[in-house]
């Protein structure tokens, strides 16, 4: 079976070169795969996995607009329509330089097996634009946002492909996204989630993703009878995810002591409490200021200023119990996963999309800590998204109560299949295991029933 997975992965990588972190995804979930691929040859027959590697449609496009000096720009954007054999495509739009077709790729391969695991009815798919809303007004804002909606309006819809936000897309963005859908389709439909919550959102879908990431991590601490009290946490991110995962945490007894953004990060031995939550929230969706300025109104905090020449990232290198890694992929790498471990860390759960260098993965797996890798951590994300679909099907809107419950549900739900599935298949503990196979056996058995499409 290994020389299975070394002829795919050397076919992946001559059909998709320059493409490294599609490349990564795909090696982690073809290494868990195996396992299964044995047991079922089926699968293996059917091409099945071959066939979730290819999208079912790539589109990339041009996206001129206007800056406030009246000169023109152009952007590309991107949008990967991955797998719809569960349910219409889903995922993220993400906004930011780095945007590339391999990283796009990435995420839209992740996002299959998550939404899988999520036990609602959502495909996989990802998209976004290498522009960068940092630094733009709302009117360069609104107008690219304009632009980038009139072609991708062609090609989603309700019941084909419903994107959220991502890096870089927030509240703002969505609106602004919406507004030109409505104005070119002249239709309100949940064609994108995230929405306001006065037009169609859904109430906990902000806090969705770190709020369900720390439950996934309060699931697996419960498989050795503990809990979050008095647990000192280390979250990585200063955005959406960060914010709530902090918050989550605090909710749940713990304490974090630990932001960043991309300029640096900031050590608070205190801890962020309630108060210095707020201001934070208010610094970065409010003033989209930085994270540094955490450190001048609050001295006691400690502002370490990012470093490129160093190996590894002074964030992972204090004493915890846990950390949630929150800002981007690759964020940890292999000394970060050592660090962690030297440092007392033996709970990791992944708020952003594969934050953790395979090196790095291998380590925590090696000493078989409480590792939750980020289709499962940080899937209660794209699951409220999934909840936001089925009240504007309904025409109605659940209580932040109901809503939070069924998100909280959602995410046992998911704690429960990758630690049975893991259980199943030889591999107790490997929650990366657990969550590959479990997301793949749901949408491999729909595509046998479907026949070679």
């Amino acid at each position: 079976m290994s020389d299975y997975v070394q002829n795919l992965m050397a076919d992946v990588k001559a059909k998709n070169p320059v493409e490294p972190e599609f490349h990564q995804a795909v090696q982690e979930v073809a290494d868990s795969l195996v396992l299964v691929l044995d047991r079922y040859p089926e699968y293996r027959h059917a091409k099945i996995l071959e066939r979730i590697i290819e999208p079912e449609r790539v589109l990339m496009f041009r996206v001129p607009w206007m800056d406030d000096q009246g000169g023109v720009q152009v952007n590309r954007g991107f949008r990967i329509e991955m797998n719809s054999a569960i349910g219409p495509y889903k995922g993220g739009l993400r906004f930011h330089p780095s945007v590339n077709l391999g990283i796009l790729k990435f995420l839209a391969f992740e996002q299959v097996f998550k939404n899988a695991l999520t036990t609602l009815p959502m495909g996989g798919g990802k998209g976004g634009s290498d522009f960068d809303p940092k630094g733009k007004s709302d009117n360069e804002v609104m107008r690219f946002c304009q632009s980038f909606m009139t072609e991708l309006s062609r090609h989603i819809g309700p019941n084909t492909d419903v994107p959220a936000g991502d890096i870089g897309v927030g509240g703002r963005e969505v609106g602004f996204l919406f507004g030109q859908y409505k104005r070119i389709r002249n239709e309100f439909t949940g064609v994108l989630t995230g929405k306001g919550i006065n037009w169609g959102g859904s109430l906990i879908r902000p806090e969705a993703t770190g709020y369900g990431t720390v439950y996934f991590a309060a699931e697996m601490l419960a498989t050795r009878n503990e809990t979050l009290e008095g647990k000192t946490c280390l979250v990585s991110g200063g955005g959406n995810v960060a914010q709530f995962a902090a918050e989550k945490v605090l909710d749940l007894g713990g304490k974090v002591v630990t932001l960043s953004d991309s300029g640096g990060c900031i050590y608070d031995e205190e801890g962020v409490d309630r108060e210095k939550l707020a201001y934070v929230m208010d610094l970065k969706n409010v003033r989209r200021g930085r994270i540094k300025e955490y450190a001048e109104k609050y001295p006691n905090a400690v502002y370490t200023p990012l470093d490129p020449s160093l190996d590894y990232n002074p964030l992972w290198n204090h004493k915890a119990d846990c950390a949630f890694p929150s800002a981007t992929q690759n964020e940890i790498n292999a000394k970060d996963a050592q660090n962690l471990l030297d440092n007392g860390v033996y709970v990791v759960a992944e708020g952003a999309n594969m934050p953790t260098v395979a090196g790095g993965v291998e380590i925590f797996l090696d000493k078989g800590i409480l590792y939750g890798p980020g289709k499962a951590a940080n899937a209660g994300g794209v699951a409220v998204s999934g909840l936001e679909m089925s009240q504007n099907s309904l025409r109605l809107s659940w209580s932040r109560e109901e809503v939070d419950g069924r998100l909280h549900g959602i995410m046992k739900s998911i704690h429960s299949a990758c630690f049975e599935t893991a259980k199943r298949f030889g591999a107790p503990g490997n929650y990366v295991n657990g969550a590959n196979i479990a997301g793949f056996i749901k949408v491999a058995d729909a595509m046998m029933d479907h026949g070679v499409v």
